[in-house]
């Protein structure tokens, strides 16, 4: 009987993860109603987690909104306490906002309407030490890079999350130090960046939402981070580089094969920056920005049809003040924006997308304390 019932609740989850998920976004756009723009930072305070509400204006200047408890603890710290990318996710639509809260092991989804959000659920991550979330559809994995590390599964519908029995996927060893998780585009893998190993590791997407078993690939470039995907399917890594080399940050770009491995398109091209550990890309899939926490600087790169990478105007195409860390970096919804995340000096950098991928400085904004833990950054 135990067997029936879980291989019906694995075909209801299945059916669900297939069906196109009916959004917040959707209504809002069935009722004729439009909401001003928004970037998230997350305070990942280990009291009280929030998130800070910043309203966009035409020429992406921000204004300080609300503030909204996802329920939970973060982890506190002072500079990059999670050291993750996608620790605050919007899903795909931009009508839900994920949060992690890494002190109490648990994720936090708000509905999203401009910049107001609305609490709707908070579940257990399935680990320790959640520091990273993605989402496709109606599916949702989150990394726990505590103790053993793993990825866990969890269907979504009506931005609540259900945990899909048997989804938990461990990474090639304890305490990995996994940094990031991305969807491929077309939802059939799931990549994991480890920063103690340098792995990439790959898992195939199965029909029910569990992950096939693990596909590892070596980085070739050191110093694995993040890994995103352009629209057209490409893997892009960021790497902090070689320890002790002034700017030797890099930015590869890989193929997935059918069977999860990696084939190198560009392999490490010099970002000319120092601890480039995230990357985002634009929406019409053209450009990829990295930022350089180290050398406080912004650099970017051309996405060619089949994924290599041409630096743009020198590849250092933003700067921000000196000490400013920027650390991870959001690209809004409509591609005129680049936000990046600068907690040394307790600032949002704000910079203007050109038509040729160069940034313009906006100008930052200010409204949270420098060097406090914060962590986390998404646009819409």
């Amino acid at each position: 009987m135990d067997r029936i019932i879980h291989n019906l609740m694995i075909g209801t989850l299945a059916i669900g993860l297939l069906s196109p998920i009916h959004t917040t976004a959707q209504e809002q756009g069935q009722n004729g109603r439009e909401s001003a723009p928004a970037v998230f930072i997350m305070t990942n305070s280990v009291d009280k987690n929030e998130v800070i509400a910043f309203q966009r204006a035409a020429d992406g200047t921000l204004q300080q909104g609300g503030r909204f408890a996802t329920g939970g603890r973060g982890s506190g710290g002072n500079t990059d306490p999670l050291e993750s990318q996608g620790s605050l996710t919007l899903s795909q639509d931009h009508s839900l906002l994920f949060a992690v809260n890494a002190g109490s092991g648990e994720v936090s989804v708000f509905r999203v309407e401009g910049s107001e959000l609305e609490l709707v659920d908070k579940v257990s991550s399935g680990g320790s030490e959640p520091n990273a979330v993605a989402q496709h559809g109606g599916l949702v994995y989150v990394l726990n890079t505590g103790g053993s590390s793993d990825v866990v599964g969890f269907a979504l519908d009506h931005g609540r999350l259900t945990e899909i029995p048997q989804s938990t996927r461990f990474l090639t060893t304890n305490n990995s130090e996994a940094a990031s998780l991305a969807f491929s585009p077309d939802g059939r893998f799931l990549a994991v960046t480890e920063r103690a190993t340098n792995n990439i590791d790959v898992f195939a997407v199965q029909p029910d939402g569990r992950l096939a078993p693990i596909v590892v690939n070596t980085n070739g470039g050191p110093g694995s981070f993040s890994v995103s995907f352009a629209p057209n399917g490409t893997a892009l890594v960021s790497e902090t580089g070689p320890a002790g080399a002034a700017n030797g940050s890099a930015i590869s770009s890989y193929a997935v094969q059918s069977g999860g491995t990696l084939s190198p398109i560009s392999a490490s091209v010099p970002t000319f920056g120092a601890a480039n550990c995230w990357n985002a890309v634009t929406p019409d899939g053209r450009f990829v920005y990295v930022s350089n926490a180290g050398s406080a600087t912004i650099s970017g790169f051309a996405i060619g049809s089949n994924g290599a990478l041409s630096p743009i105007a020198g590849t250092v195409v933003g700067t921000n003040p000196t000490g400013a860390t920027n650390l991870d970096i959001a690209i809004s919804a409509d591609g005129k924006f680049l936000f990046t995340l600068n907690t040394g000096n307790g600032t949002i950098g704000i910079f203007a997308i050109q038509k040729d991928g160069t940034l313009q400085n906006v100008g930052p904004a200010n409204g949270f304390a420098a060097q406090a833990g914060f962590n986390g950054i998404a646009a819409n």
